[in-house]
């Protein structure tokens, strides 16, 4: 298993990359809104040589508009990962399950090199999720024991712990191995 993060404006632009394989950092939410720390995060990552992907906190509607949104704001660089973020938001309300395939869909369709993940905690995946849908992975929140989250799909990050930080793990047998899938 591969250790890593997920960092959003929350986290300093200096976060600790000791013994980190991989970063997810927060690159935009719905249609406005740009993590400022993006950038100095990005960097910190890259001169860690770490593998980096990026995040989209996903709000119902306008899917087409927030598929644009995110990839015109997310860094475009070879072997970089997409993922979109998919669970309840601040007011309450969640995209659809068609809402979120069509967005990771899309989002593949104007990033066609790169892969899309779904993030989505194990409450989404096993209630709200109809459609097992997740894009080229898995990206599941269950916070248990590291590289045993409670689901029966094929995962290949989990998130399980947000405490001090997001913490998570990658199903990869190396960085290299790890680095390849991520290559395409």
């Amino acid at each position: 298993m591969l250790r890593g993060v997920d960092v959003s404006s929350y986290q300093s632009s200096s976060y600790d990359t000791t013994g980190l394989s991989f970063v997810f950092i927060k690159a935009t939410e719905g249609r406005t809104y740009t993590n400022p720390k993006l950038t100095a995060q990005t960097r910190t990552a890259r001169e860690a040589s770490l593998v980096v992907g990026f995040y989209h906190f996903l709000w119902p509607g306008n899917l087409t508009a927030q598929a644009e949104y995110f990839v015109s704001k997310a860094p475009e660089k070879a072997g970089d990962i997409l993922a979109v973020d998919w669970e309840t938001t601040s007011d309450g309300t969640h995209a659809s399950n068609a809402e979120k395939d069509r967005f990771l869909r899309k989002v593949k369709e104007m990033r066609p090199h790169h892969r899309v993940v779904l993030y989505t905690n194990r409450h989404f995946w096993l209630t709200v999720d109809s459609t097992s849908y997740a894009g080229d992975a898995l990206w599941i929140a269950d916070y248990v024991t590291a590289g045993k989250p409670r689901v029966k799909a094929k995962w290949r990050f989990h998130q399980y712990t947000d405490n001090p930080i997001d913490k998570n793990v990658a199903n990869f047998a190396s960085k290299a191995t790890l680095r390849e899938w991520a290559g395409g």
